[in-house]
């Protein structure tokens, strides 16, 4: 079992895009082409992130969520896109994407039926990886709906995991098992990382300030359980609608966050190592938006070989203290900002919170990456740092 995943990939957090916070379950071309879940949606995702800049910055998946299938199998009990909106089927989608130096995502559930109805693959398992590996996919999302018992539900992400290896194809998987497990008892998330690449911990991600902080609130009182087990090959995903996206999206670039929550997010989906999975409009984003989701900083944290995942160290009335463990002895600390009311203001603290006393032992530079990078020079071990943070806002800075 300790072997069952083995697949070597997944070596830091995925990084790409995904339609479902986004585009939803949009399924009526006629009634608006752009905006439906069909093949020209992810070939036109596909164009825009190989031309301005979004592969080069390490987002490399295209990824389709639930929705994209024909409502039956086919008369060989296989899965199908649906004919109208994938006329070329996914072969041809999944050709067109490797041609632009991405990989493709897709979609299925451990159930009978996915979450929004269409066919699931129980009792399918090794039919539709194979299914999938033959079509060329190299992610797949796997929901948790329609599965009937806890046992069968865990007997379903084994099953597919071990599925997926034995079609000699590199397929990133990533599983929503500890969320529906959580509501009844306590994930394995030793087990599940046999298993998975990433896993979802969290309810979906909406495009609000709520959405996000209830994420970070969860994390933060869930931390001891969660922190020690993230690392290379496998990841707690927030939620696979990662930034305002993983499976998990960056919803950064969409219509419900401040500028200032939308850098809290990017930089805290840094330092809790998630995966990056933005779901917007790549096609309309602004460039204070692209900036941000590109910003190379940002990302080098988040895409951290060592692989150690971030936690709260204090918090303090409205304040909260982050930092992550990187490679070469640094770290990536975080200040965020609870209050939503009033101006900026500021935090202090003594940088012996920082590593348990050995970040800045005996003196460190600090450089702040977020909202804006600059850098602030060396300190010793026993000076304190002041911090002005706007409201819902986060100060990143890499010590």
């Amino acid at each position: 079992a300790a072997l069952a995943l083995d697949n070597g990939l997944a070596r830091t957090p995925p990084m790409g895009w995904l339609h479902w916070e986004r585009f939803l379950c949009g399924t009526d071309c006629a009634a608006d082409p752009r905006r439906c879940v069909s093949e020209r949606l992810f070939m036109e995702m596909a164009d825009v992130m190989a031309a301005e800049g979004w592969r080069d910055a390490g987002y490399e998946f295209v990824c389709i969520d639930d929705c994209w299938m024909a409502p039956t199998r086919d008369e060989h009990g296989r899965l199908q896109a649906d004919p109208k909106r994938f006329p070329g089927g996914i072969r041809k989608l999944a050709d067109y994407v490797h041609s632009k130096g991405l990989k493709l995502g897709i979609y299925s559930d451990v159930g009978n039926k996915t979450c929004a109805g269409f066919p699931g693959s129980y009792n399918h398992y090794d039919l539709d990886a194979q299914t999938f590996a033959s079509w060329g996919v190299d992610l797949l999302k796997f929901d948790g709906c329609n599965s009937g018992t806890l046992e069968l539900l865990a007997e379903g992400y084994r099953r597919m995991s071990l599925a997926l290896n034995k079609t000699g194809r590199s397929i990133v998987y990533s599983c929503e098992w500890p969320f529906y497990l959580r509501p009844v008892q306590q994930p394995n998330y030793t087990e599940i990382k046999q298993y998975c690449n990433h896993w979802r911990n969290f309810f979906d991600v909406y495009d609000s300030w709520s959405s996000i902080k209830s994420i970070l609130d969860w994390t933060a009182l869930h931390q001891d359980s969660i922190v020690k087990i993230a690392g290379p090959g496998g990841w707690n995903d927030p939620d696979m609608a990662s930034i305002l996206v993983f499976l998990s999206q960056l919803v950064i670039g969409n219509f419900g966050l401040s500028w200032d929550q939308a850098v809290t997010q990017m930089a805290m989906w840094a330092i809790m190592a998630a995966p990056l999975f933005m779901s917007n409009d790549l096609r309309h984003i602004s460039p204070e938006a692209r900036g941000l989701l590109q910003n190379k900083e940002v990302i080098t944290i988040n895409q951290d070989p060592l692989g150690k995942q971030g936690y709260q160290i204090t918090k303090d009335k409205n304040f909260e203290l982050w930092e992550r463990p990187l490679s070469g002895q640094a770290y990536a600390v975080a200040v965020l900002n609870q209050q939503e009311i009033g101006g900026p203001q500021n935090f202090t603290f003594s940088l012996t919170f920082l590593g348990n006393g050995l970040a800045c032992n005996p003196a460190c530079s600090i450089r702040q990456v977020l909202p804006a990078s600059r850098d602030w020079g060396v300190y010793s071990w026993v000076s304190s740092l002041s911090v002005e943070v706007n409201p819902t806002g986060t100060v990143l800075l890499k010590v």
